[in-house]
């Protein structure tokens, strides 16, 4: 696949500086950006007589477990010449571990070029194995901000040989006592920002549109699950769409929903399939448990097809996983900038569909998701009509 210019001037960016900044809008391709900067990394490691290769050493940092297998996949769907190691508790294919000297003679002992995927939570462990690194990602590096995170993120910044920092949602603080993304000493400079109009306007992403809907009041007496369904089964109705995201308030609310309510039923109605996934209660299709494989595969070949689904989520599908074909987020609980960028970044990704929008429904009933509308339409204007990054700041 042709990189697009916005890449190319990121990739530019990074041959220039070791340490940088890179701030594109969700859904512009920066998971590309860091697997062709590897690519030339890799492509520049020193061959030693009898053939013997002194690779490059990268890391790839993620939020979460599904995202950094999600890395891991796309990464080698590109690259060929490099072993893996996994550092989580998650389960995969390829070597994994979290003890330190299982790290530390994983590097030692392998040949080659090698990348070492690992999260946010672990780290430390990388760390503390004392390897050397040549180049390290940082994805959704607003995160790396928190407190027991930025000491492994401040170690990478000043001994990896290059160190970047990718995100749509920077977080900066205003107080000497936390750290944020303004901390150029860590985290260098910006040295690429796209700006989201620009890649609307070159037909990357869909710009979004946000539809606010006022729901009825509900009764004395009345069960509140059956009111929140028929708030949702409503918007559905109105959005007219066939692949939707609900952004619930809570597990408990999605279980409710899903158990207490007609809400499944009424979906069942207008052809929809359902769909949610949380640590607590595993993934669910239908009703019927599936494993977390089985359930993102299912998500992806829906996404693309004609099937008509709706996905329930509290957190685990905002950050940085592909889902194809999403059409519509249905805002049911509050946010900070950061999550509803991520929220939005999750429907405004091109599909096989005709949609000219990624729709962000918000539905209002008496005060209750005011203040949600308010802020959503607030980062949509700052984000997709001023061109700048909604920022994210740690005032206390």
């Amino acid at each position: 696949m042709p990189l697009r210019p916005h890449q190319i001037n990121a990739l530019d960016a990074m041959a220039k500086h070791n340490r940088g900044q890179i701030i594109v809008p969700t859904g512009g391709g920066k998971t590309m950006c860091m697997i062709e900067d590897a690519k030339r990394t890799f492509n520049t490691s020193r061959i030693f007589a009898g053939g013997m290769i002194d690779g490059a050493t990268i890391v790839v940092v993620s939020p979460r477990i599904l995202l950094s297998e999600q890395l891991s996949s796309e990464f080698l769907e590109i690259i060929d010449n490099a072993s893996v190691m996994h550092v989580h508790s998650g389960e995969t294919s390829h070597y994994s571990s979290t003890k330190v000297d299982d790290i530390y003679f994983w590097h030692k002992y392998t040949q080659g070029n090698k990348i070492i995927f690992t999260t946010y939570h672990s780290l430390d462990k990388v760390k503390r194995s004392t390897i050397d690194v040549d180049a390290i990602y940082f994805d959704e590096a607003h995160n790396s901000v928190r407190s027991d995170f930025f000491p492994p993120t401040k170690h990478f910044s000043e001994w990896a040989k290059r160190s970047y920092f990718f995100t749509a949602t920077p977080k900066h603080s205003l107080t000497s006592h936390k750290t944020g993304m303004n901390d150029t000493k860590v985290y260098g400079n910006v040295i690429c920002h796209v700006p989201a109009p620009k890649l609307v306007e070159q037909g990357y992403i869909l710009p979004p549109k946000v539809e606010v809907y006022k729901t009825r009041l509900m009764d004395r007496g009345e069960i509140y699950a059956e009111v929140e369904s028929d708030q949702m089964i409503s918007s559905i109705d109105k959005l007219k769409v066939d692949k939707v995201l609900i952004c619930a308030r809570s597990t408990a609310q999605i279980v409710g929903l899903t158990s207490q309510s007609d809400f499944c039923y009424e979906l069942g109605l207008r052809g929809y399939h359902w769909m949610y996934i949380t640590a607590k209660t595993g993934a669910i299709i239908d009703g019927r448990k599936v494993n977390r494989e089985q359930f993102f595969e299912i998500l992806n070949q829906w996404g693309k097809d004609d099937t008509k689904f709706v996905v329930l989520h509290h957190s685990i599908l905002s950050e940085g996983i592909n889902v194809s074909g999403l059409e519509a987020a249905l805002f049911m609980r509050n946010m900070d900038n950061i999550t509803i960028q991520q929220t939005i970044g999750r429907v405004i990704r091109l599909g096989k569909s005709h949609k000219k929008h990624g729709l962000l429904c918000v539905p209002v009933y008496s005060n209750v998701g005011i203040s949600t509308a308010r802020k959503v339409e607030a980062v949509v204007d700052t984000v997709f009509k001023k061109g700048e990054p909604a920022i994210s700041v740690i005032t206390r």
